[in-house]
């Protein structure tokens, strides 16, 4: 699968206590994009943060966390992201989506470790 040089990140900011028809939202986001035909995704887990409720979600020992914040990442061409939104849009109820240009440098496997 190839990429262009210039495409878009797809930035989801969501909470790790999240769900989608009672799985996790952030593992559902991911499967999808990649039934998708998206080139990839990477979540993200965060240590502290808040929101537009500002609630504070933080790891630390004394205040223990179920919601920690989550990042969603995908890069994908601009054409395939807008296609995606819509399908993303009726998954999250709450969180923040962004998207911004990126510069692909390099986007490739080793056939070796895939067992090529």
């Amino acid at each position: 699968m190839e990429i262009p040089r210039e495409a878009e990140l797809l930035r989801i900011f969501i909470g790790e206590s999240d769900r989608w028809h009672g799985r996790p939202l952030y593992e559902a986001i991911v499967e999808i994009a990649r039934l998708w035909g998206l080139a990839g995704a990477t979540v993200l887990k965060g240590v502290m943060g808040f929101g537009a409720d500002s609630r504070m979600h933080t790891a630390k020992v004394l205040r223990l966390s179920e919601d920690l914040p989550v990042i969603i990442e995908i890069v994908d061409s601009t054409e395939k992201i807008e296609d995606f939104l819509p399908e993303l849009d009726g998954m999250i109820d709450e969180g923040m989506v962004t998207i911004e240009k990126v510069r692909v440098l390099a986007y490739r496997h080793n056939q070796k470790r895939a067992g090529n």
